[in-house]
């Protein structure tokens, strides 16, 4: 296209992006207006993408990440022919496609956007997989806004981008100087964003972001760049055409107050449709809606290797965890391993000696992690992110708006607990089963032993959404044979008699601690009943109805804090009118510090001595 077609091609946008506004009642038209030319440019001269078949592996990918900004992405649809106009007028609306921030409900759409400072991060994921995965030649671009350049997982995305190379990523930063309630820090001092890029290891590029073809030349450069990745900074006008809007506070969110009037200075309505370039090569069947544009993976399964441990040998799950994660890799070539630089504790590093080529450290940036596995989960691949339980706190945004996605990414937080010991509370996970519990549509399970973990590593794999494996520390005993299954969802009973007056319910390192103490009241003729809940959610509703029908008590104990865990997911399996039994919840509720394991279930009442004492009080 030429110059002034695609100028004409940023005012259809910016005139769509105001209609679909002012349609909805509600949105970002402002924040649209002033990405128009960026966003046209890239559409017209740079994208490589077969909408008919979003599935293609060599299209190029396109990250929104001011997904407030999505009435610009629709726009841009409708002018690649994909949607029309009536659709276009469907934003926001119930039922419509064209939701208020971008998700996969739509096929061209990767990953949800919205929470601002995650789109650079994800695309660093897509880009890791173009260049040591999929070994194809698309590109990722990554449209952001200024005011999430504070965010500090943008400069995480920045840190390992640099250090990998990923001269295959573009990040284009629409410098157009308000954010939400005013200025952002940085305004229009372009060479700030540009200073602190490049002291990453970025080549940057500062460009008018109104001037079409001052664009066009940076994409091409950005495209040409080598070795490192390149970052386009463009300074542009929020609310751009509309003198009324155009660089003024206080619109931000908003539709415009008068648009019909902004139609019309903006040239009025236009049917400007672009043949977008598709990328070379022979394209898969076309992914179903819904799959974030990813075809479906090939066949790369084989049969799995379990690792086989013998009753009563002592063994970490943790190690447990390491070994079968392995044996998966050996079996799925689609499977992938990403650390946090922890990986000789939660023995994540067996997997990486085991497929070197499938490993990626990420570092101390568990917010980047998580957005890894993000991108290549929507490249097809099945991601296992490894970390502490307690750092994966720090990345629940990331793994929230996962959610949003729809995408299966399997977690593991290992050192979970008290029961770490002397490394005192700093590293102890115990708030991660509710965070994980709250996330929409996730699995969380919590082995006790080393045939059982890796029985559930072996499921993980074929979970539909985010999956959730909690490993502990220490060494505990083997309970399962190698070849008993454990189904998500399930549960076992490990002590059962007529005569059981309590049932004590545990998981993990407490099954351990309730096992010792059911010996200890059998010794004093006082019957309990032991469940392992290994399936934290969903939880084993109907062998917890039972145990309480028989023993009229239940006593949950677990090496976490009562609030979101164990004890909460078992009395939610009475929430739904049935007689609720009499719970007793034992948890931590001190607030730990240094000591070895066996001391620290002891001041926290979880361990073998306190469950005999509490049923003792009990019966």
């Amino acid at each position: 296209m030429e110059t002034g077609q695609l100028e004409e091609l940023g005012q259809q946008l910016r005139v769509d992006a105001v209609r679909a506004a002012d349609a909805a009642g509600s949105g970002h038209p402002t924040s649209s207006m002033s990405a128009a030319d960026l966003g046209g440019v890239l559409l017209a001269h740079h994208l490589r993408y077969d909408f008919e078949r979003p599935g293609h592996p060599g299209n190029d990918r396109l990250v929104l990440s001011k997904g407030h900004a999505s009435p610009l992405l629709y726009a841009l649809y409708r002018a690649a022919g994909v949607i029309d106009d009536a659709e276009l007028l469907t934003f926001r609306h119930d039922g419509s496609l064209l939701e208020g921030h971008p998700t996969p409900r739509l096929p061209w759409v990767d990953v949800a956007t919205g929470s601002l400072g995650q789109g650079l991060p994800v695309g660093v994921g897509m880009a890791l997989a173009g260049k040591r995965l999929d070994r194809l030649p698309y590109r990722v671009w990554v449209l952001c806004g200024d005011s999430e350049m504070a965010e500090g997982s943008v400069w995480e995305g920045a840190a390992q981008a640099a250090y990998e190379r990923l001269d295959n990523l573009t990040l284009i930063v629409d410098v157009n100087r308000l954010g939400q309630r005013g200025p952002t820090r940085e305004g229009w001092d372009l060479d700030a964003y540009a200073r602190k890029l490049g002291a990453f290891g970025w080549h940057t590029i500062e460009v008018d972001g109104h001037d079409v073809a001052a664009i066009d030349t940076a994409f091409q450069e950005a495209a040409a760049t080598t070795d490192r990745p390149t970052a386009v900074i463009a300074r542009t006008h929020k609310g751009r055409g509309v003198a009324e809007v155009e660089d003024q506070e206080g619109f931000h969110g908003k539709p415009l107050p008068h648009p019909e009037r902004a139609v019309e200075e903006l040239g009025g309505t236009r049917s400007v449709r672009i043949e977008v370039a598709k990328p070379s090569g022979t394209p898969p069947t076309t992914a179903p809606a819904g799959t974030g544009g990813v075809a479906t993976t090939p066949d790369r399964t084989g049969p799995v290797a379990t690792p086989r441990y013998r009753a009563g040998d002592e063994v970490a799950t943790r190690d447990a965890f390491g070994a079968a994660l392995a044996a998966l890799g050996s079996a799925r070539g689609d499977v992938v391993a990403l650390d946090g630089e922890v990986g000789d504790s939660t023995r994540a590093d067996a997997f990486g000696k085991a497929h070197p080529d499938r490993y990626f450290e990420l570092y101390i940036a568990e917010q980047q992690l998580i957005a890894t596995a993000v991108g290549m989960r929507a490249r097809g691949y099945l991601p296992f992110a490894t970390t502490f339980a307690a750092f994966l706190t720090r990345a629940h945004d990331f793994i929230r708006m996962a959610a949003v996605s729809g995408t299966g990414i399997q977690l593991c937080g290992s050192h979970a607990g008290v029961s770490i010991g002397q490394d005192g509370p700093s590293q102890m996970g115990l708030e991660d089963l509710a965070m994980m519990r709250a996330v929409h549509g996730s699995t969380v399970l919590y082995p006790c032993d080393a045939n059982q973990t890796a029985r559930l590593v072996h499921h993980m794999a074929g979970l539909p959404g985010i999956g959730y494996l909690r490993t502990s520390r220490g060494a505990s005993p083997v309970l399962y044979g190698p070849d008993e299954d454990f189904p998500v969802g399930g549960s076992r009973v490990l002590r059962a008699g007529d005569a059981d007056q309590v049932t004590v319910i545990g998981a993990g390192v407490t099954v351990h601690e309730a096992l010792r103490a059911a010996d200890l009241l059998a010794a004093e003729g006082i019957a309990v009943r032991v469940i392992d809940l290994y399936s934290v959610k969903p939880v084993d509703s109907g062998t917890l109805r039972q145990a309480a029908d028989a023993t009229g008590c239940l006593m949950t104990v677990e090496d976490h804090h009562p609030e979101g865990g164990i004890g909460d997911a078992v009395a939610e399996a009475f929430a739904d009118g049935r007689p609720a039994p009499r719970l007793i919840r034992l948890a931590v509720r001190n607030m730990p510090a240094s000591a070895t394991p066996t001391e620290q279930l002891q001041h926290s009442g979880i361990d073998a001595a306190s469950i005999a004492a509490g049923v003792r009080s009990l019966v």
